[in-house]
């Protein structure tokens, strides 16, 4: 059945092939660049300008029109405010998923349906199934593109106005469709990181919003090795950035990042990647997203991802007396993040997700030093 729907173009050679094969399905669709952040000084690090006329281009050549609109507003009360706190209070947010569903599938959907589209599409690599009274969320097909994570926090209501076109095919075919059809932007690189901060030095960028608080750089042991520019520079398991690579009598073994003290203004780091305290077998998390009218009986059994591109990772989940919930995995994790997502599937089928409070066992949570209550990625702003 032939669709009315409005297809987000932004620059890029998903987005463009996504209208493509909507237009081949026989649908009657438009096209929307979104803006989602005004450039200042430091213009070049985003480059709206050229992802338009990529845009401009692609919807020229496939003869479709080109709606324009500007949502930096509502992306910075929305989800850049909120990514500020979370960096305040030490943790690693992930703004991709709150822009996917403040953003694209809510400012964006709205808007659409009121210009009189039945549905929005975009160039992510899911799929969706069920019925459609009842949309399940699937993974993508190419398991290397695959970013049903990213999209855990949509609900049966966005998702029954939502369109993948992408997400039965792998990156090389849609590269060689765009190739073959044209697009200019065939060969384009992909984007990477924070469209906000673009090319520029993360630590850069940050430090024009949060004030850096340096403080010491420690071993568990108390050993101190150096000096960090702050907190919010640094995330769990980083390795690389640290400045303290060649302390003398340290060994061979690189340092990574095990620990925040958050009350002492303390980094602590380890040597080696295999170092007992970068892994947990339980972590605790909160704001449970569950795409279905709710969970299962718990403690129930599923698999979970704790980062983009990993693995799925068995495990059970049980609620705890205050809210929170706690997953239990069958093998170690690594580097269990604060602010971070955790993604709960089962089988193909992307279940939801919550936001990591921490580690609950291993030496950082007998530490005291593994759980911080977020500020909520998982409620409405």
């Amino acid at each position: 059945m032939s669709e009315r729907i409005m297809v987000g173009l932004s620059g890029g050679v998903d987005s463009a092939v996504a209208a493509l094969r909507l237009l081949e399905q026989g649908h009657q669709v438009e096209a929307l660049f979104m803006k989602n952040w005004d450039e200042d000084d430091a213009a070049g690090h985003c480059p709206a300008a050229e992802d338009l006329a990529d845009a401009e281009a692609v919807a020229d050549r496939l003869g479709i029109r080109l709606h324009r609109i500007n949502f930096s507003a509502e992306y910075w009360d929305r989800v850049f405010e909120h990514f500020l706190r979370e960096y305040r209070a030490g943790r690693t947010p992930n703004p991709d998923v709150l822009c996917n569903r403040e953003i694209k599938f809510r400012a964006f959907l709205d808007h659409a349906l009121a210009q009189g589209a039945q549905a929005i599409a975009t160039g992510h690599y899911a799929r969706i199934g069920g019925t459609p009274a009842a949309p399940a969320l699937l993974k993508g097909l190419d398991p290397a593109k695959d970013q049903s994570y990213f999209l855990h926090l949509l609900n049966r209501a966005q998702l029954a106005r939502s369109r993948f076109p992408l997400g039965e095919l792998e990156k090389t075919e849609v590269r060689r469709i765009a190739e073959r059809a044209g697009f200019p932007n065939a060969r384009k690189k992909d984007s990477t990181g924070i469209c906000f901060i673009g090319e520029r030095r993360f630590a850069e960028f940050l430090s024009r919003y949060l004030p850096a608080q340096p403080g010491e750089i420690c071993t568990p042991e108390g050993r101190v090795l150096g000096e960090h520019r702050g907190l919010m520079y640094h995330t769990i398991g980083q390795r690389q950035g640290l400045g303290i690579g060649g302390l003398r009598d340290a060994g061979g073994e690189p340092w990574y990042v095990a620990a925040k003290d958050l009350e002492h203004n303390r980094l602590i780091v380890v040597q080696g990647g295999d170092h007992p305290w970068l892994h947990a077998r339980e972590l605790l998390f909160e704001n449970l997203h569950w795409i279905d009218d709710g969970p299962p009986d718990a403690p129930f059994p599923c698999q979970a991802r704790i980062r983009y591109r990993q693995s799925d990772q068995a495990c059970r989940i049980e609620p705890l007396d205050d809210g929170r919930w706690r997953a239990r995995f069958e093998q170690p994790q690594r580097a269990i993040t604060p602010g971070q997502a955790i993604v709960l599937y089962e089988g193909e089928r992307c279940l939801g997700g919550g936001t990591i409070l921490g580690a609950a066992d291993g030496p950082v949570a007998e530490a005291g030093l593994s759980v911080a209550v977020s500020d909520a990625v998982g409620s409405a702003p």
